[in-house]
């Protein structure tokens, strides 16, 4: 267990309750009660952080598990989770750490450098299970002692926070897959009790600030497979930048949602939507490994090979397209 009271940065007291500024939920918070993460707690007008290094998960993953797929492929991350979450998914994939109880232990930054730093082969951190960025206080004091250690520090979230911390912490992060769940505000209310508008902001914010951002979309049957909405989306996206890898993950029944698995057909639909607009798309949860492959945008040769989290560099030469010298949207090849 942590030793200390760790109080949270972004917060204002209101009439006896304390409002949390982290995320666009907003949660006012009364006396001994805690937000909508269950991560906050109003102790005597302060708002108290309770999961400031309590993990819940601790891993060696390939960078490909992110899904990052143009972020130093083929390496190992250490991959770490805490508990809790500032969206309510019906369909989260790992409720049982995002939404239910779950025993936690207690590890300190300077901990999990030294972890990080005597594991073989490892680039860095990825945050990562449940949302990592309701850990913010314990992000940002790792991510300063990782990059110090020339380690990468990666997030991967649901993009929901206020621009003002975003802000603070986008210079630490060297990579971030975020989910957008939908391109509609009212699946996000409906399904997720979220907006839409923050999690784009959160992405067109990070590309802007020069981190390396993938996009991943999980398709739900009936749901959030709109072709209008999917044109709309990709059309945004490219809009960022062009380059963005887009992953587009096969639903499976979880938690609270019992709809049956997206057909392949309907991803593969929604690959060729993607495709008109973005130069690098790709379809996982699926058994065809041609669409995790990567391709060059200018002649389509096979750049990199996968086969589940197995990575093969066949057509990269000294960072270029081996077949026509396109400088090729990777780093750490």
């Amino acid at each position: 267990m942590q030793q200390t009271e760790i109080a949270a940065k972004y917060y204002k007291v209101l009439n006896g309750r304390t409002q949390c500024l982290l995320c666009p939920q907003l949660c006012k918070i009364q006396e001994g009660k805690v937000g909508i993460c269950r991560t906050r707690t109003n102790k005597g007008g302060r708002l108290i952080v309770t999961n400031y290094g309590e993990i819940t998960s601790l891993a060696v993953d390939p960078i490909e598990k992110k899904p990052l797929y143009h972020f130093f492929p083929g390496a190992d991350i250490l991959s770490i989770g805490g508990k809790g979450c500032n969206l309510s998914c019906i369909f989260c994939q790992n409720w049982h750490i995002s939404h239910g109880e779950v025993s936690t232990s207690y590890l300190s930054p300077g901990q999990l450098l030294e972890r990080a730093l005597s594991t073989e082969g490892n680039i860095g951190v990825s945050f990562t299970y449940n949302e990592p960025l309701i850990w913010f206080e314990y992000i940002l004091d790792c991510a300063q002692l990782l990059r110090g250690s020339d380690m990468k520090v990666v997030l991967v979230t649901n993009g929901f926070i206020n621009p003002e911390p975003l802000k603070e912490v986008l210079p630490l992060i060297d990579a971030m897959n975020i989910d957008l769940k939908s391109y509609e505000d009212v699946f996000y209310k409906k399904y997720c009790g979220g907006r839409l508008d923050p999690v784009k902001e959160t992405i067109k914010a990070a590309s802007d600030a020069g981190v390396h951002v993938e996009v991943t979309l999980l398709i739900i049957p009936t749901i959030n497979d709109s072709e209008e909405r999917l044109i709309e989306m990709t059309d945004w996206l490219a809009s960022v930048d062009e380059t963005i890898p887009f992953h587009i993950s096969r639903y499976f029944p979880a938690y609270k949602l019992d709809l049956p698995p997206t057909p392949l057909d309907t991803l593969k639909r929604v690959h060729d939507i993607a495709s008109k607009k973005l130069k690098y798309v790709y379809l996982g949860n699926q058994p065809e490994f041609i669409y995790t492959h990567t391709f060059c945008p200018a002649c389509r040769n096979v750049l990199m090979e996968r086969s589940g989290y197995s990575v093969r560099s066949v057509g990269v030469s000294e960072g270029n397209c081996a077949r026509c010298g396109r400088e090729v949207d990777i780093i750490g090849i």
